[in-house]
């Protein structure tokens, strides 16, 4: 292979190229012919650009090059950037030299006509090279760099919490087994537990992981195989945690918005909507959700479960996120905190993305009380000696202490306008799908 003089640029890049020339390697996005001048299409995973030659630019050899390739054949081309507001980006490039790398073998199986979700997801390795997969893929990469900033530049130290685990965290339903050397393990539901650990030694610490929920739901809003955001904060009550949650909501936000729109229009996403998103969000107890579930039609009563269509119903009246706070404590896990004022409830929340996305934070403070969570632990039906570790945490030097977990999908799914969170997450993982 011939490697071409002209510097490797990407197009993210190419407004800074105008009038130079550059390479450009990439794959055949599309192609076009007329007369003696041909048109390709060129993505490079940056971005798409519109490449012209004529026979005169690139010869006999060029145009062979380009008619025999295929889409999604991968190819080299030198040439001239030249401003045009016409084109796709505001740039074309003007063909010196085209040569082929690898000519696709058989046909691209995705084309533009309208294909099925379970094709889609049986190609999702292909699936990702379209431009709707790759907008979505750096606005969750702009997430979770947003997210890293803001802990980051708020004094938090990340803290990785371990993937096998010896108990449950969320519900011994729900837990993934697996055989540890002869005795059972147990794939992660949170890495909150030994966040509280890092909490204890270094003050302020968030965990960004993988986690694991064998939980049997088909819904659009569920994985089995998801990353959480989870910090934790020594000294710091529920509100506290609530208005760390809202502030990291707006930080992120603010920055998809100010680095992601190009991507946004690809989706079709209304950026008018995410500039809604603003402090303060508005406060409703579970109390009071109750009573206004029962005014629109939902037969629940006080204690049960806030399932997804009432989360929608009431994060239908709002246009930013909402917080709804102070649970039935027989709803929540065992390290929950229950209010001193009424122990019936318990010093957590949930935040409800707007738009009917659902729960994308839950949260609270935690137990601090060495008595109070022994007896917790037992009251749900889970072993003290599985935890003993985790109570020396009330042994030596306890202190209140509270933080939450963000789901990452649900937020890109949120943030996205996206019907299901399948589309979040490169190889998403359900019930009925464990490939690609």
């Amino acid at each position: 292979m011939v490697t071409p003089s002209a510097p490797h640029v990407y197009l993210q890049d190419i407004a800074n190229w105008d009038g130079k020339e550059i390479t450009l390697k990439g794959w055949l996005y599309n192609k076009r012919s007329s007369g003696k001048i041909r048109f390709v299409m060129l993505r490079d995973g940056t971005g798409v650009i519109q490449c012209v030659g004529s026979i005169k630019d690139i010869g006999d050899e060029g145009f062979a090059a380009i008619d025999s390739m295929s889409q999604e054949s991968s190819l080299t081309i030198r040439g001239t950037v030249r401003a045009d507001e016409r084109a796709p980006g505001g740039f074309e490039l003007i063909m010196s030299h085209v040569e082929c790398v690898a000519t696709a073998l058989d046909e691209f199986p995705i084309s533009p006509k309208e294909h099925g979700t379970a094709f889609l997801m049986d190609n999702r390795h292909l699936w990702l090279r379209s431009k709707r997969q790759v907008a979505i893929m750096r606005i969750r990469h702009c997430i979770v760099k947003a997210i890293r900033d803001f802990f980051d530049e708020n004094g938090f130290t990340l803290f990785d919490p371990p993937i096998f685990t010896n108990a449950a965290c969320e519900g011994t339903s729900t837990l993934f087994e697996t055989d540890y050397f002869g005795e059972p393990a147990y794939l992660s539901q949170s890495g909150q537990l030994y966040g509280e650990c890092g909490a204890m030694a270094l003050g302020r610490i968030y965990t960004f992981g993988p986690t694991f929920r064998a939980e049997k739901s088909k819904t659009r809003r569920h994985l089995t195989e998801f990353w959480m955001i989870e910090p934790e904060v020594a000294y710091m009550d529920m509100w506290g945690a609530a208005e760390l949650a809202e502030d990291m909501i707006c930080f992120v936000v603010r920055r998809v918005l100010e680095t992601r729109a190009e991507e946004l229009k690809v989706i079709e996403r209304d950026a008018a909507i995410l500039e809604k998103i603003q402090k303060p969000f508005p406060r409703i107890s579970y109390t009071d959700a109750i009573e206004v579930l029962k005014k629109n039609g939902h037969e629940i009563n006080w204690g049960d479960d806030i399932g997804g269509d009432e989360e929608t119903t009431i994060s239908n009246q709002y246009d930013r996120p909402v917080f709804l706070h102070h649970f039935p404590a027989e709803l929540k896990a065992f390290y929950m905190k229950h209010d001193p004022e009424n122990p019936k409830l318990a010093l957590g929340f949930d935040v409800l993305a707007p738009e009917g996305k659902g729960e994308v934070v839950g949260g609270g403070q935690r137990e601090d009380s060495y008595e109070e969570l022994v007896a917790r632990i037992g009251e749900h039906g889970l072993k003290v000696e599985d935890f003993s570790w985790y109570l020396d945490l009330r042994k030596y030097g306890s202190v209140p202490h509270a933080g939450f977990g963000l789901g990452l999908e649900r937020t890109v799914a949120w943030l996205c306008g996206l019907p299901h969170v399948r589309e979040t997450i490169p190889f998403p993982r359900m019930i009925s799908r464990l490939k690609p």
